[in-house]
C-alpha cells in the first residue's frame, strides 16, 4: 500500500512542467519587453524583438523540414545569430550543435557526419572551409549562410539566415518540450588526441546550470554581460541562457581584441565577463602596458588554471574582480566554485590567493564532490595532501557521449562522474585540483604537480604563460621541464635565473631542470596543449 503522500497526489499540468532554459526567454520577454536584451555592433534588440526573432527562426526551421531530435549545427562567431540559435533550434525540437570556429575542414566533416547534422548555419567568413568539409559527406547538411558582416554566400548556400527569419512566424509558440531529459545541445570536446567526443546536454541540466551560474556570479537584471567567452564552448558555460534568465543584457563580440573589449566596457557599462587564462592575460597585459584602468569594477569568471596572486593583484589594480571556476565540457562548463568565507575578507592577498586558487565546492546543481582514495569509504582523507581522482555527481552532468556507450559507462562507473583530474580535499571540505592524471610528474618515485610548479613560474614578473611537463631523465625517470613565454615589457631573463627562482620557492626536486622559451601551443579553447610539448621533448 502506498504512502498517504502518494495517493491522489500525482503530478499534473498545473504543478509540473519540464525544466528548460527556453522558459527564460518567454519570461524575460513578458517582464522586460522594452528592455535591451542584445547589443551586437550597431544592432540592438529589446527582449520582445529577441523573442519574436527566435520564434520566427524556429518556425522557419520547421518549415525547412527540421524534425524533433534532428541536429542543427552552427559555425559562427559570438554574434546575435548564434545567440538566437540557442533558443530557436531547441524551440524547433532540434538539438543545437555550436561548432568551434577554429576547426579545420577534416574535423568539421567528422563532427557533421558523427552528429548527423540536418542543417549547417555558417558565417560566410568560413565559406571555403565549409565547402571543403561538406564535399566529402554523402548525406551533407543543407546550408544556411550568415552574411552579416562577411558578405553573401558565393553560391555555396541556397538559404540565407535573415531570409529565414523574415519567412518565419514571429508568434509561433514552438514545439513543447515533452521531456526535460531530451537533448538540447551537442558539444564536442576539444580533445588533444584522436577524434573529439560528442557530449550530449539535456534541457534539465541546461536550465539548472544557467541558474546556478547566475547565482555564482551574483547576476541581476542590471547585469551587462560581454561575450569574451566563445558561445560554442559548453554553450558559453550556459551564460547564453543565464543572462536571459535574469533579464540582463548580452553584448556580443565577434572577436576578442583588447581595444574592442575596452570600448564595449566603457560604452555599454559591462559588469560581467568570462574567459580562459589566455584571454585574461592578454587583456591585463595590454591594459597595463597602455596605462588603462576600467571605469567601474567588472567581474571576470576565469576557467582553466587557478590564477596566481600576481594575476589577482594586477586584475584588481585595473578593475577586474576575478573569480576562479572549475568545470569540463561534460559538466556544462562550471561545476565548482571557491566560495569566499566571511573571515577571508581581512586576509592579505598573499594569504587569500592560495585559498582562492582551490576549486572549492560544487555549484548548487552539483550534489556531491569527492576525491577517490583508499580509505574505508573509498575516498581520500580530508588532509590537503592525499591525491586522488576528483569525482562528482549531480544534475549538471551530461547525458553521455553520443554513439559511445563504452566511454559513457567508464565516465559514470560506480555512480560517480570521473573527471580525470587529480585533487586533494582540504580539512574544510574544499577540493583543490593538483593536475590532470596524465600530467602528473613522477621523479624518483615522488609525485610532482605540474600546476604547483606553474604557479611559482607565474609569480615571476617576466613570465606571461607557463606549462610544465615530464621530461625523460636517466637518473630520476622523469624530471620537470618548463615551457615559458615572456611578457613583451619584461626585462630579459634566462633559463638559469628561472630555475633558481623555482628552487628558491620549492623543494629542489620539484624545480624544473630545463626551461624552453617560446610561444605555447593551444587548443581552440585556449588550453595549453601539453601533449604537443611532451612530443617535442621526445623528438629531441
Amino acid at each position: 500500500m502506498g504512502s498517504k503522500y502518494q495517493q491522489g497526489l500525482d503530478r499534473n499540468p498545473a504543478n509540473y512542467s519540464s525544466l528548460t532554459p527556453l522558459s527564460f526567454l518567454r519570461r524575460s520577454a513578458h517582464v522586460f519587453p522594452d528592455k535591451v536584451a542584445v547589443i551586437d555592433g550597431d544592432v540592438s534588440l529589446t527582449y520582445a524583438d529577441f523573442h519574436a526573432r527566435c520564434r520566427a527562426l524556429a518556425n522557419a526551421l520547421v518549415e525547412q523540414g527540421v524534425q524533433r531530435g534532428d541536429t542543427v549545427s552552427v559555425l559562427c562567431f559570438n554574434t546575435l545569430e548564434l545567440l538566437e540559435c540557442h533558443y530557436a533550434i531547441p524551440m524547433a525540437g532540434a538539438v543545437l550543435n555550436a561548432l568551434n570556429t577554429r576547426l579545420d575542414a577534416a574535423t568539421l566533416r567528422f563532427i557533421l557526419e558523427h552528429g548527423e547534422a540536418r542543417l549547417l548555419l555558417y558565417d560566410t567568413e568560413f565559406e571555403e572551409m565549409v565547402g571543403d568539409a561538406v564535399s566529402g559527406i554523402a548525406a551533407a547538411p543543407a546550408l544556411v549562410s550568415i552574411s552579416r558582416p562577411s558578405g553573401p554566400s558565393q553560391g555555396l548556400a541556397k538559404l540565407d539566415y535573415e531570409q529565414l527569419v523574415a519567412a518565419g512566424d514571429p508568434a509561433w509558440p514552438g514545439r513543447p518540450v515533452e521531456n526535460e531529459w531530451d537533448a538540447i545541445a551537442l558539444n564536442y570536446t576539444s580533445g588533444t588526441t584522436g577524434n573529439p567526443k560528442g557530449v550530449v546536454y539535456h534541457h534539465r541540466g541546461a536550465y539548472l546550470s544557467a541558474m546556478t551560474n547566475a547565482i555564482a556570479m551574483e547576476m541581476t537584471a542590471d547585469t551587462v554581460y560581454l561575450w569574451t567567452l566563445p558561445m560554442f564552448h559548453c554553450n558559453g558555460w550556459c551564460y547564453t541562457w543565464a543572462v536571459t534568465a535574469i533579464g540582463g543584457t548580452h553584448v556580443c563580440l565577434r572577436k576578442v581584441q583588447p581595444q574592442t573589449v575596452l570600448d564595449r566596457i566603457r560604452i555599454c557599462g559591462v559588469t560581467h565577463m568570462c574567459g580562459a587564462p589566455i584571454v585574461l592575460n592578454m587583456l591585463l597585459n595590454d591594459f597595463h602596458k597602455n596605462g588603462v584602468s576600467l571605469p567601474s569594477s567588472v567581474q571576470f569568471a576565469l576557467g582553466g588554471a587557478a590564477p596566481p596572486s600576481a594575476v589577482i593583484r594586477r586584475g584588481r589594480e585595473l578593475g577586474f574582480d576575478i573569480t576562479h571556476l572549475y568545470g569540463l565540457t561534460e559538466t556544462y562548463g562550471p561545476s565548482m566554485l571557491c566560495v569566499r568565507q566571511p573571515e577571508w575578507r581581512s586576509l592579505p592577498l598573499e594569504e587569500l590567493a592560495p585559498k582562492m586558487a582551490r576549486q572549492g565546492v560544487g555549484l548548487h546543481a552539483i550534489d556531491e564532490v569527492a576525491v577517490a582514495g583508499s580509505g574505508p569509504n573509498g575516498f581520500a582523507p580530508w588532509d590537503g595532501q592525499t591525491m586522488g581522482e576528483l569525482l562528482m555527481r549531480g544534475n549538471n552532468l551530461m547525458k553521455g557521449y553520443l554513439k559511445n556507450p563504452d566511454a559513457t559507462r567508464e565516465a559514470f562507473k560506480d555512480g560517480w562522474f570521473h573527471t580525470g583530474d587529480l585533487a586533494v580535499m582540504h580539512p574544510d571540505g574544499y577540493a583543490e585540483v593538483k593536475d590532470r592524471a596524465k600530467d602528473i610528474i613522477i621523479s624518483g618515485g615522488e609525485n610532482i604537480s605540474s600546476q604547483e610548479v606553474e604557479d611559482v613560474l607565474y609569480r615571476h614578473p617576466a613570465v606571461l604563460e607557463a606549462a610544465v611537463v615530464a621530461m625523460p631523465d636517466e637518473k630520476w625517470g622523469e624530471s620537470p621541464c618548463a615551457f615559458v613565454s615572456l611578457r613583451e615589457d619584461s626585462s630579459a631573463t634566462d633559463e638559469q635565473s628561472l630555475i633558481a627562482w623555482c628552487r628558491d620557492k620549492l623543494p629542489h626536486y620539484k624545480a624544473p631542470t630545463r626551461v624552453v622559451f617560446g610561444e605555447l601551443p593551444k587548443t581552440s579553447t585556449g588550453k595549453i596543449r601539453k601533449n604537443v610539448l611532451r612530443d617535442q621533448l621526445r623528438m629531441k
